[in-house]
């Protein structure tokens, strides 16, 4: 990661909060997209009963149709996906950001130009790491 005339204004770096309050929303986003996926896995699973009803032309000893059943059911968890892509993206580009700014919050730390709490941190200083990522 380089930037041109020094980090963005929002870089986890700048805030004196230290790492743990990033790792707390690092999870906290997480939790979000499991929970959306939970939630699509609950409807489906609401749905299933649903989607095996309709049996057109069913006599005894032929069996169910289960590609017409998976072709339903595909059909409806790409439906309900889609419902929920926008905010899944969003949750999934917010996670990006997060876990890059945890990462070169610990490069910093961990080169020795920073505490642990992120109270001491020069611009120049992070200019120099970011060279040397590059190099």
């Amino acid at each position: 990661m380089s930037w041109k005339g020094g980090p963005p204004h929002d870089f986890a770096i700048q805030s004196t909060g230290g790492i743990a309050p990033k790792e707390d929303a690092l999870r906290q986003t997480r939790h979000q997209l499991a929970m959306i996926e939970r939630q699509i896995t609950a409807r489906m699973t609401a749905l299933i009963p649903q989607l095996g009803r309709r049996r057109s032309g069913y006599r005894r000893g032929r069996p169910h149709e289960s590609k017409a059943f998976l072709a339903r059911y595909r059909s409806n968890l790409a439906a309900m996906t889609a419902e929920r892509q926008p905010e899944i993206d969003a949750l999934s580009r917010k996670l990006a950001r997060q876990e890059d700014a945890i990462a070169s919050l610990r490069a910093l730390w961990s080169a020795g130009l920073i505490e642990p709490d992120c109270r001491e941190l020069k611009r120049s200083e992070v200019l120099t790491v970011e060279q040397g990522r590059a190099g």
